[in-house]
């Protein structure tokens, strides 16, 4: 393909091509120049790029083409059977590719639905009951609308793999298996993926037949377009470090943990540090990350902190920067997450904060990405005040719900502890005199309260009036 190719030249419908002008796009990009000719031979695909470099519409916009025939107004929902399936890892992803089949497919009376996990089911059921030809799922909840028989995918000619490496991670793999079991074996199969490993070549084996291979970059490789560079830092420093760079930089960032737990409480430091922020991961609600996601993309917020999984598919104009405050066990999801900058030619940067444990991490990942990450100087985080104490962003440095008290100007009991057991005489708080008074008995008092006790005998016999029994005289 030469870098003249317009959609024009793709053979497209007239109304697609409306669309896509719509959207503000005149030249594809190189996947797309080289995969929808592919997919409207009928060719299964195997297709790699790098994210963020039009993937969804390499397959979107061929699909539609080949469905036109089957457009139509009709009221019953069997003239709209379920033609072309598209699964994806996540929620967020699911959302992001139907609302691209929506926008190309504006035009065309073809009709779309996303089905994810986390919300109701019974939500999603009259719709896919009025009948789609394109559906747009998670793997799982696809599978319960299969068992509540609310979708047949018996006619099902084009299945598309979004995310196909992210699938295999999170264990989709015999989901898959049941599902290409449910699908008919003459079908158009397209498996689409930023990396490559020898999991998702196995995976390519059973899911494709004779597939032709795309990639329009190195495989594993990341976009020229994101400056990347790492900062060693201790891991109780990381906090104070990523608060003061996000102060100096003052821009749309995307920080990426890797659970869930460290994910909400850095957002609730950093929140305390003043900085706009919130998380999203796997054990909030799908509302609750929608409405993170929006406030983010709105510009309510400037710090949307987040796990690998919640953030793949999250699709955010000019993102500026993505900062890796934990560097991932995977190498491959270091790719996927620094793509979530620099997109569609704009430029990013990715930042790595890498603890001394990280090293062997750090290692694996230049490996995987063929290049040395340059490191730089950290930037000093501005000095507490005196009184004000510093918290690191490692487990160990992040407070429990009791520490939080001290941003209030409180002592924790902690402190207090601490306080009394390594201040000195001279500083210490004085005692209460009366506590340290020696006891002196009362006037008051009986003289039989302080008379000499009697001694007790040895006697075995008197043991049982001790234990509140009767003592027999002999």
């Amino acid at each position: 393909m030469t870098t003249e190719t317009t959609f024009a030249s793709l053979a497209l419908a007239p109304e697609i091509l409306r669309a896509v002008d719509e959207q503000g796009y005149t030249q594809p990009t190189p996947i797309q120049a080289q995969a929808i000719p592919l997919v409207l031979e009928n060719r299964d695909l195997m297709a790699g790029a790098q994210t963020g470099t039009g993937k969804t519409a390499a397959f979107t916009l061929p699909m539609l083409q080949k469905l036109l025939p089957h457009a139509n107004t009709s009221a019953s929902p069997a003239r709209h059977p379920v033609r072309a399936l598209i699964l994806t890892p996540t929620r967020e992803l699911a959302i992001q590719v139907e609302e691209s089949v929506k926008a190309y497919g504006k035009h065309v009376p073809l009709r779309s639905l996303v089905v994810f996990g986390g919300v109701d089911i019974k939500t999603q059921t009259p719709t896919l009951m009025r009948g789609v030809e394109i559906l747009v799922a998670t793997p799982g909840r696809l599978l319960d609308h299969v068992e509540q028989r609310t979708v047949q995918l018996n006619q099902v000619q084009i299945l598309v793999l979004d995310e196909a490496d992210r699938m295999l991670d999170m264990g989709f793999l015999p989901d898959l298996k049941r599902i290409l079991n449910l699908l008919p074996k003459q079908r158009q199969s397209l498996m689409f993926s930023a990396t490559f490993s020898n999991d998702i070549k196995k995976l390519a084996e059973d899911f494709l037949t004779n597939p032709t291979l795309v990639e329009v970059a190195r495989s594993n490789a990341t976009s020229e377009n994101v400056t990347q560079k790492i900062y060693k830092v201790a891991q109780a420093d990381k906090h104070p470090v990523l608060a003061e760079l996000l102060r100096q930089e003052n821009a749309q960032t995307l920080v990426f943990t890797k659970t869930k737990l460290t994910a909400s409480r850095l957002a609730r430091m950093l929140q305390r540090d003043g900085i706009a922020a919130d998380a999203i991961h796997g054990d909030k609600t799908q509302q609750e990350r929608i409405q993170a996601l929006e406030a983010f993309k709105q510009g309510k917020i400037t710090t949307l902190v987040a796990t690998d999984v919640a953030a793949r598919g999250l699709d955010i104009d000019q993102l500026p920067m993505v900062i890796n405050y934990e560097i991932p066990h995977v190498p491959e999801d270091y790719v996927h997450r620094i793509g979530r900058t620099g997109r569609a030619g704009a430029t990013g940067i990715a930042i790595s904060l890498v603890s001394p444990e990280e090293t062997k991490l750090l290692k694996e990942i230049e490996k995987l990405i063929k290049r040395e990450i340059p490191q730089e100087e950290p930037p000093q985080p501005q000095r507490p005040a005196r009184g004000e104490r510093r918290f690191g962003g490692g487990e160990r440095g992040e407070r429990s719900e009791r520490g939080e008290r001290n941003e209030r100007g409180e002592r924790s009991e902690r402190s207090e502890r601490s306080e009394r057991k390594f201040s000195s005489p001279t500083t210490r708080k004085p005692h209460d005199p009366w506590f340290d008074k020696p006891y002196e008995p009362d006037a008051t008092t009986p003289t039989a309260t302080h008379a000499t006790p009697r001694p007790i005998s040895k006697s075995k016999r008197e043991v049982p009036a001790l234990l509140g029994g009767v003592v027999r005289k002999e």
